[in-house]
Order: structure tokens, then C-alpha cells, then sequence
């Protein structure tokens, strides 16, 4: 008895390893073909190995002082020039990335971490733990999440650990939302129904049938959501509330440059372009991903490329006989042609 059962699920585990190993193939194929988020990957690549290589590529120390070299402008020894202390605008671009970018991408991870799993909670168990998560996001949603961040940061204090708590304590409220609304969809599928059926626990079925089938969504929002989380903590720091100086982050120089923008317009320049290249990044590499783990986006643009090949075949150039080759069952031809 035991042999019988334990058989079928193996093999299924390997087909559905094998499918997925397919499907990461196709999504990667897909994603390499959408232009724009080829773009948004090299830009996004581009900051964040200037951040890991910020050592290598600074060749100033980016808090050193000397006032006798402030507000200079580009030149060979300072490709940025220098601010209103005499500091290396490069050196401080390439160090604050690594506390912008890093703090970002931790930040993002943990609201979607957190908001997965209370949504996934709420989504599966229901009942009474639905409607207490339920009460919380509609609180924390019916403030604005920049604001209410604010105010708690004006509680604790600020500093860079504090900022990352409060963005991450105020912002998992909308994953929370999508996922639950996702999970009720799933909870009620063949698959679900079959486990719960085989004797299969709570946890197990959330973590190895249903948390699966929801990370393509969440993925996406995180990337699109990880240039909202950079433009917070930028704000936050050009406020006064993020990191303490003289440590360097992009949101901070902002700060710094804009009562000196007549005299070293490089002092706001450089790290606005850097959080704007940043988020645009994100943006097309998100909306790149969205349509590369959507099947149906998959689907749709394999057979626009399959007719667009059907039609350059025929269509071989100006003056060049018609294709004599009977036409496929998804040619537009056949779509256009009249009945009978």
C-alpha cells in the first residue's frame, strides 16, 4: 500500500520540476526579447555594480573635507566635481548607491516577504484571522504610506535602520491585499482540493502548492514597487529623517546641493539623474517581467512572430512572385479571406 502511493507523487514532482525548468526557459526568452526591459536590466546593472565596485572606481575618499577645493567643477581629478565641503561628488554618487540601492532592495524584499505571508495566511485560513488582517489593511490603507512612515520615524527617531522598519511596518498592507484576494482564487483549484484530499497539512499545501502559484505576481510588484520604496527613502532622507550625515545617500545630497544649486548645480544634478535612472530602470524591468511570466502574453507574442515569419516567406520583396504555398490554419489570410 505504502509503494502504490508513494509512486504517483514522485513522478509528479518530476513533471512539474521538469515544467518549471521549461518555464523559466521561456520566461528568460521572453525577457530578453522585449527591448525596454533589456534596457531597464542594463541600467539597473549599471548602478548597482558602480555600487558594489564603488572602492575601485572612487579614488577619493567620499567624507574627506578640504574646503580649499569646494564647489569645483568637472574635471579629470573629480569627473563630478566637488560639493560645498570640498567632497567628491563621484565618490559620494558610487558610496551613497550602495546605502540608496541596498536599503531599497532590502526594503522591498521585506514588505514583500511579510505581506506574502499574512496574505497567504489570511487568503487560505480565513475565518477569524481574515478578518483580523482584513481590519489592519483597511487601517493602514486609508493613510497615505509616505505620511504615516513619517510619523514614525517621528516617533522612534531617525537613522537608516529606523527608516527601513517604518517603510516596511507601513507598506505591506497592499501585498497583503493582492495576495489574499490571489490565494482564495487558488485555495478552491483540483490540485488544492486533491492534496487536502490526500491527507496533506495546512502549511504544506500553502507552501508547496499554493505559495508557487503566486510568486509570479509578487515578483512583478516588487519591482515596481522597489522605485516607490527608492523615492521614499530618498524623500525621507532629503527631510532630514533617513541617514545621518556624513554619510553618503543619494536622497541626503539632494539635500545638501539645494542651497547651493546656483553655485554647484553638480550637487543636485548628478544624484537626481542616478535616482532617476534608478526607478526607470525598475519601471521597464518590471513591466518586462509582467509580460514574460504572463503566459498569455508569451503565448500571443510567439504567434505574432510565427505569422510575422508566414508573412515575410510570401512577401520576399517588391516585384518578386506570390507564394504558392498553401497557407496554415493561423495564417491572417485565411482569417480575411470571405467564406466559401
Amino acid at each position: 500500500m505504502t509503494a502504490t502511493v508513494a509512486g504517483p507523487p514522485t513522478l509528479a514532482g518530476d513533471v512539474a520540476v521538469s515544467a518549471r525548468v521549461g518555464s523559466r526557459r521561456d520566461v528568460l526568452r521572453s525577457l530578453l526579447r522585449d527591448r525596454t526591459a533589456v534596457i531597464g536590466l542594463v541600467l539597473v546593472c549599471l548602478l548597482v555594480l558602480g555600487a558594489v565596485f564603488a572602492p575601485l572606481l572612487a579614488h577619493h575618499d567620499p567624507n574627506k573635507v578640504d574646503v580649499l577645493r569646494k564647489f569645483q567643477s568637472p574635471s579629470r581629478s573629480f569627473p563630478l566635481g566637488t560639493d560645498n565641503l570640498g567632497r567628491d561628488v563621484f565618490a559620494r554618487l558610487l558610496y551613497g548607491a550602495r546605502v540608496s540601492v541596498g536599503s531599497s532592495v532590502l526594503a522591498g524584499l521585506l514588505i514583500g516577504l511579510i505581506g506574502t505571508v499574512i496574505g497567504t495566511l489570511a487568503g487560505y485560513l480565513g475565518g477569524f484571522v481574515d478578518g483580523l488582517v482584513g481590519r489592519i489593511v483597511d487601517v493602514l490603507l486609508s493613510f497615505p504610506p509616505f505620511l504615516l512612515a513619517m510619523a514614525v520615524l517621528g516617533l522612534v527617531g531617525p537613522g537608516l535602520r529606523n527608516l527601513i522598519v517604518a517603510l516596511v511596518a507601513v507598506s505591506w498592507a497592499q501585498y497583503a491585499r493582492i495576495v489574499r484576494s490571489t490565494v482564495l482564487i487558488e485555495r478552491e483549484r483540483d490540485y488544492v482540493e486533491a492534496a487536502r484530499a490526500g491527507g496533506a497539512s495546512s502549511l504544506r499545501i500553502m507552501r508547496r502548492h499554493v505559495l508557487p502559484n503566486i510568486v509570479a505576481p509578487v515578483i512583478v510588484l516588487i519591482t515596481l514597487d522597489m522605485g516607490i520604496v527608492l523615492l521614499q527613502i530618498s524623500g525621507l532622507s532629503f527631510l532630514g529623517l533617513g541617514v545621518k550625515p556624513p554619510t553618503a545617500e543619494w536622497g541626503s545630497m539632494l539635500s545638501d546641493g539645494r542651497n547651493y544649486l546656483d553655485q554647484a548645480p553638480q550637487m543636485m544634478t548628478f544624484p537626481g539623474a542616478a535616482i532617476f535612472l534608478l526607478v526607470l530602470g525598475l519601471n521597464l524591468l518590471g513591466d518586462g517581467l509582467r509580460d514574460a511570466l504572463d503566459p498569455r502574453t508569451r503565448l500571443s507574442l510567439s504567434r505574432g512572430a510565427r505569422r510575422a515569419a508566414r508573412l515575410a516567406a510570401v512577401r520576399t520583396g517588391p516585384g518578386a512572385p506570390m507564394s504558392t504555398a498553401r497557407p496554415g490554419p493561423d495564417d491572417p489570410s485565411v482569417d480575411a479571406a470571405p467564406p466559401g
